[in-house]
Formats: C-alpha cells, structure tokens, sequence
C-alpha cells in the first residue's frame, strides 16, 4: 500500500467538501449550497453539512434535513429575511443560539424534530409572528418550558411536539395558542399533565395523540388528556395504543360524554374482549367515523357481550392493515353484525380476507360504499360475496375490488348485474388477460377502472353507459370502441403508436397517453376529438420532426382548444440522434430540415443564378474559348504526332518556309503578288509556302491539316485584313497559331497588314497576337508602287530568319 504524503493528505481534505456536494468559501470555511430551483427553492438536504450552508438571499424555501448540523449559531441565518419554510429535520441539532432565528421575520414553517434539542427555549421564536407550522417531534426534552415556547404566535396552526422524553405537561405550557388546525402529541411516557392543558385550545382541528403509557398505566391521565382534547367535530387520532385489559378502556367512558364523532387508531393491538369493551364504554356514542391502521387482533372472535351495545349512527368503517395472529382459532365476524346494519361507507383493505360470506353481505342493508381491495378474494369467493349475483346490496354504488387475484372479466359482470345502483366499479391490478365478445352490466354504471391488469385488447363487453374509463398499464395497442358518453379514457402504460380516433367518443373530454410508444401527433388527431380539452401524452418515444415541434410548441403555450397538462419535461425528444433527450418545447430544427422542398428549390436557384454568373464572367474571360482550343490543339497535335510517324521517310512533308493563312477574299492578292513574288524561280532565292488550297491533303481533317501545316512550316504569315477577322476558316488558323506561339516562341508569326487595322480589331483572346501587334513585328502593304521593293525585302529577311 503507498503512503499518502502530507500533500497527498492535504489535497484530500480538500476534496472531502467536494465529493460531499459542498464548495468551501469565505475565511470562517462556511460551505456553500447551491442547489435552488427558479422557485427559490433550496434543497440542500443529504449533503453531508455540519454548518449551516451560505445560500442565496433570494431563498423561499431551505430544506437541510438529514445533514450533520449540530450547532446554530447568531450568524448562521443573517440576510435570509425572505424565507419561508426552513426545514432541519434529522441533524443531531443539539443547540441553538437564542437569537439564531431573529432574522427570519418572514418564516411560516420550521422543522426541528428528530434532533438532540434537550431544553427549548422560547427565545427562539420570539421574532417569528406569522410563523404558521412547527415541527418539535422527537427531541429528548423532558418539558415544553417556562415561559411559554408558543406565546405571540397568534397565527400558528399547525403545532406538532412531544416525544420518548416527554414527561409532563402544564397549564402555562401552551399558553398563547388559542387556535390550530391540527395538533400532534407524542407522550408515551408523560408522568404529568394538569387538566385543562389542551383544553384552552380551541377552536381546535385535527388531534393526533401517542399515549402508550398512560392508557395502560394512568387511566385518569390518558382520560385527561383524551376528554380536553374531545369536541364533537374535532377528529382524533391515537396512535401506539395498545387496549389490555377493560381498564385500558375506561379513558374512553370519559370522553365519550363529549360525544365524539370521528375517532381513529393506528399502529393498534387489541383483543376481542378488550374490543367489545371499547364497544361497549362508547355504547350510544354519535360515533359515526372509525378508522382502524395496522391493528393486531388477538383472542378467538368471541363478541357475545357486544350485542348489547347500540350504534345506529355508525355511517363509516375503515379498516387497513390489519392480522389476526390466531386465525384459524377465530369462529367468525358474525356476532359483530350488528355493526353493519347503518354504515353506509366500509373499507376493508390488505386484510388477507378470502371472502365476504353472503349471510354478511345481507346485513349491509345501507351500504353505499365497498373497498375490499388488496385482500384475497378469487372469483369464486368473490361469487360468494357478492351472494352469486342476487339482488342484494341493493344500495351499493361504489364497488373496489382492485389487488385481488380474479380472473374471469365476464363473472365479475354477471355478479354486479343486480347492483342496480352500481355507478363505480374498480377491478385494477387484478388478472385480467381478455375480455369476452359481450358483458352483461348494471345501466347506472359510469366509472370503470380495469388498470394495471393483463389485457392485449378490448371487446364490446365494455358498457357504453361509460362516462370514464381508466385501461392504464395493460398490453393495449389500439382502441376504437364507440362510447358515446365517455368523458374521461385513460390510456397510460399501454403500447399505442398514436392517439385513437375521436369520433367514437364524441363527449371525451380528458385523454390520457403517458408513458406508450407514440411516436408523435398533430393537429388533425386532435380535432377528431369533438369536445377534447386536456391531453396528458408525456413520456413517449416522440419523432421530433418539424411539423411535430410546431404543433407541439404551440400547443405547451396553451394556444389551442386542447391543452397538454401534463409536465412539460415529460415531452423529450427520442429522435432523430442529434435531439435525443433534448425537451420538445427547446428544440430548434434548421430550415434545411424543417422546409426541405423550400430549401432544394431556393438551394437549386441560387446555384443555377451562380453558375449562370459564372458562365457569364467565364465567357467573358474566354474560358471557354481556351477550354475548346486546348481539346482541339492537344487532339489536333497527337494526330499530327502520328501523321509525323507515319510519313518521317518522306522530305516532301518535311518543311515549308511559311503557312500563309488568309481570308479566301484576299485570295486575289495572295496568288497575284505573295506567290510570284516568293515563289517564282526568277527571285534571288525562291520559298516554299504552305497554301490550304494547294498543300492541305485530302483525307484529313481541316483542323489536322492546319495543325500539320503551322508545324511543318517555319514561319506563319497572317495576311491580316477585315476579310481575315470575319472569316472562320483564319479564325480557326489564328486561334492554332496562337497555341503554337506558346509553344514555339513568339517570333514565328509575321503579320502582313493588307489594309490599317489596329490591334482592336483582333479579339482580345489572342493575347500573344495582340501583344505581337503591339510591337513592331509586322509589315504593311503599301499602296504605293515605289515602297512595295522596300516591302518584299523586308519581307524576305522576316522569312529567312536564322536560316541565312
């Protein structure tokens, strides 16, 4: 293993802060958190601080919970006058400085439970006026204190303390709270309490109380407790109870002459004697809500004692969560029946009930609500429940049935035929594989939730009284029933490639198509839905293409008819690669893409004008003139190459003393005076001239004969006049000799002027000719008969060159 070195070590302590999420600043080594939303929000909570981190002054919202945070200083919270909520939950927070809070005028809600708080102290919230909710659970001190933590919140509502340590409670306690909404106790091992406590609180909401102990060892304490805090509309909630023994009851018979009306437990144990003695101590009690959570039942079910008892006003029964842990010692429910005759609502859920026998079911006489979900009931015992589809529960309008094992779509609505006021039914999260091609269904049902099960598709066995319908998460891939009265379709979870047609819902309303395979839409599958107003189709495999995006981003702004209302970042681009996970509502498409056809024509008329220009500016250049010349000048030359190999043994073609290229008009004077002049033997030494109409062999192109001609003659003579320019056939011999005379040298041309003709006058392509004009390379032929000697010497000497 390799020994850190102290560098090695100081570098670590300096990333420590880092792999924590947290960036040290300022000379007191105070960290920084930077984690707020646009809200103002700030969620520095998991992060490993032991120091209350420095964030925005801006901040609404801090939530610190779950950090190291053991001390609080004056300093800690200066500048944060905006804050609202400051959450410090679950820190280890041991102490506080008195004026730690002073800043924070604007507070609403603070969380200080679960920490390690041993004595409070109600300078804390001496400046927090409007504070609104407080958190003190779970902290190991013993008393609230003295003077009154809670005096000046006069808009406090929500107040929550107590905890293992709790052990006593004094009038002065909770002075200066006169009204909550709700109020949280935890005080499973108080000692103490003076009467009239909780009492001045009024008026006074939702009461939530853990009283272990003094249920089962103070009876008068828990009775105390339990009567100031017992109003007829004031729902109490007792939690951690454990009911032993008829004494553990008797806390009860106090506050029933309060008449409460909404009692619950939770995290309850009890037997069934201790069970029918609850019954009986609020025996003719207005109670008419009782809710039961995680409760564990012992005893073997005998309740013969409860028949005594009168409940007439019982309208809701709620049970969840609950075991009997001798089961199958218990004889029955039976002798509870009495219980059910007046409920209108029951809920019995993940109760591992298997089944409802009938002979119970006939007892529900007013029953209007049913939740046995998540229970044990198959088909068959469910037949048995429900009395194998006789009219009973002739009440009953909501039915949920959803977490049970069934299997037969087409059972479950033959045995709710008869429920003639059945308008809700919930079968989710059952087995459900297929429907059968035709149902039988009560007419007043209206709400139907077959979600989370195993459908590959639907059938005409949905009713079409149906005015919301939830399929969400089965194996669907289209759906086109006609249900005219449909309002609601949630589709969710399935397999769609794009949005069902309209028309069969003509009255739909809400569609939702999260979390499927679409891979996009647009306005026309929208507008087959007549009366559609919200769409929720997030989280789809979406083809971000043009018109997608549009449509898209005009309908995230709320501009149509129908308004996605759904999260925004649920709409991600899946395609094409180079948007992949991009937001629909961000991405930006190029005109290339989006107006392809726009773009090619536009593309193709820019490039035919360019082109167009650069033809233009080409010819006028000669471009093309040079491009042609050099084709016919390199095809030319490598047939004159071959002519050449072909006729190397014959002197005939070997040599002539010039080319003369002329205008046929000029022809006159060519044959008159150029050739008895050069020609004829009488002369000092006679030349030999090329002559087209004489020298050029037949066979052979006029272009290879012009090219073997300017090759084998040692000089070029261009008789020069307006015949000349105008004719093709010399243009043809001018533009060859112009090639040749890069070639050869610039001295093998001699111009013979017949009439003034400036270098103007020959096209500007032929540069080098041009540039031979300029110079004094050419002769001119006189008119008078006394210069023309003159002229033929010259002549002659031009001709004769270096071969003298």
């Amino acid at each position: 293993m390799r020994r850190l070195t102290l560098g090695s070590l100081a570098l670590l302590l300096l990333l420590v802060p880092l792999i924590r999420g947290q960036e040290v600043n300022g000379e007191d080594g105070r960290p920084t958190c930077r984690r707020c939303d646009l809200h103002h929000c700030c969620n520095c909570s998991h992060s490993g601080l032991t120091r209350i981190p420095m964030v925005t002054d801006q901040a609404l919202r801090l939530d610190l919970s779950f950090n190291n945070i053991t001390n609080m200083t004056k300093d800690d919270l200066m500048g944060h006058s905006r804050l609202r909520a400051l959450d410090l939950h679950a820190n280890g927070l041991a102490e506080i400085h008195p004026s730690a809070f002073d800043s924070l005028w604007s507070l609403e809600e603070l969380d200080l439970s679960d920490n390690q708080l041993t004595v409070l102290n109600p300078k804390w919230l001496k400046n927090l006026a409007i504070l609104e909710n407080l958190n003190l659970l779970n902290n190991p001190y013993s008393r609230l204190g003295s003077p009154s933590m809670f005096f000046g919140l006069v808009r406090l509502r929500r107040l929550m303390f107590g905890g293992p340590a709790l052990k006593e409670l004094r009038r002065t306690d909770v002075f200066g709270v006169t009204e909550l909404e709700d109020l949280t106790v935890h005080a499973n091992n108080l000692a103490s309490y003076d009467s009239g406590t909780l009492g001045d609180i009024w008026p006074l909401g939702r009461v939530t109380l853990s009283l272990h102990g003094p249920f089962l060892t103070n009876v008068a304490l828990a009775a105390a407790v339990l009567t100031d805090v017992s109003y007829p509309e004031t729902p109490i909630v007792l939690e951690d109870l454990h009911l032993i023994g008829n004494h553990s009851v008797l806390p009860f018979r106090e506050s029933a002459k309060k008449r409460i009306r909404s009692l619950s437990f939770r995290n309850f144990s009890v037997s069934d004697a201790t069970f029918v003695d609850f019954l009986m101590a609020l025996n003719g009690d207005p109670l008419s809500y009782l809710h039961v959570e995680d409760v564990t039942l012992t005893g073997e079910g005998r309740w013969e004692k409860a028949n005594k008892t009168d409940y007439k006003s019982i309208d809701e029964f709620f049970l969840r969560n609950a075991v009997v842990v001798d089961v199958y010692k218990f004889v029955s429910f039976l002798q509870l029946g009495f219980l059910l005759y007046y409920p209108r609502k029951v809920s019995v859920i993940n109760c591992g009930v298997f089944v409802m026998p009938c002979e119970t079911s006939k007892l529900l006489v007013n029953l209007q609500y049913l939740d046995l979900s998540d229970n044990l009931l198959t088909d068959l015992t469910t037949a048995e429940s429900l009395c194998h589809g006789a009219p009973t529960l002739k009440e009953l309008r909501v039915l949920n049935i959803s977490g049970n094992p069934l299997k037969s779509l087409s059972m479950i609505s033959h045995l709710v035929t008869n429920l003639l006021k059945l308008t809700h039914l919930d079968i989710s999260r059952t087995l459900y594989s297929s429907m059968p091609s035709s149902c039988s269904w009560p007419s007043t049902l209206k709400y139907l939730n077959i979600s989370r099960a195993k459908l590959t598709a639907t059938t005409s066995c949905l009713p079409r009284s149906l005015e919301v319908l939830d399929l969400s998460y089965n194996n669907l891939k289209g759906f086109s029933l006609d249900l005219p009265l449909l309002r609601e379709l949630y589709l969710s979870g399935n397999k769609f490639l794009g949005l069902p047609a309209g028309q069969p819902f003509p009255n739909l309303q809400t569609l939702t198509m999260q979390f499927n395979t679409l891979n996009m839409f647009g306005l026309s599958d929208l507008q087959s839905f007549r009366r559609l107003e919200n769409l929720q189709a997030g989280y789809n495999k979406f083809i971000c293409t043009c018109d997608f995006v549009n449509f898209l981003q005009s309908q995230l702004k709320q501009n149509g008819n129908v308004k996605l209302t759904d999260r925004k970042d649920g709409y991600v681009c899946d395609s094409p690669l180079h948007l992949q996970g991009e937001l629909v509502s961000q991405a930006r498409l190029s005109v290339e893409v989006c107006h392809r056809v726009l773009f090619v024509s536009v593309s193709c008329g820019v490039a035919l004008l360019v082109g167009l220009l650069l033809c233009v500016l080409l010819w006028r250049l000669h471009v093309f003139w040079y491009l042609k010349m050099t084709w016919a000048w390199l095809k030319a030359k490598r047939s004159s190459q071959k002519q050449r190999r072909a006729t190397a043994d014959s002197e005939a073609l070997l040599s002539f003393d010039a080319f003369v290229s002329y205008s046929e008009r000029d022809a006159g004077w060519v044959e008159s005076f150029l050739i008895p002049e050069l020609e004829e033997p009488s002369s000092s030494r006679p030349l030999s001239l090329c002559l087209h109409k004489r020298d050029f062999l037949p066979g052979h192109t006029i272009m290879d004969n012009i090219m073997s001609a300017i090759e084998r003659s040692r000089r070029t003579v261009f008789v020069l006049s307006e015949n000349f320019v105008q004719s093709d056939w010399c243009r043809y011999e001018l533009d060859f000799s112009h090639f040749w005379l890069f070639e050869a040298g610039g001295d093998t041309a001699i111009l013979i002027l017949l009439e003034p003709l400036s270098k103007d006058d020959v096209p500007k392509r032929f540069c080098k000719l041009r540039k031979l004009m300029s110079s004094t390379t050419y002769l001119e032929w006189p008119q008078e008969e006394e210069r023309r000697p003159e002229f033929w010497r010259s002549l002659r000497n031009a001709l004769k060159g270096d071969n003298d």
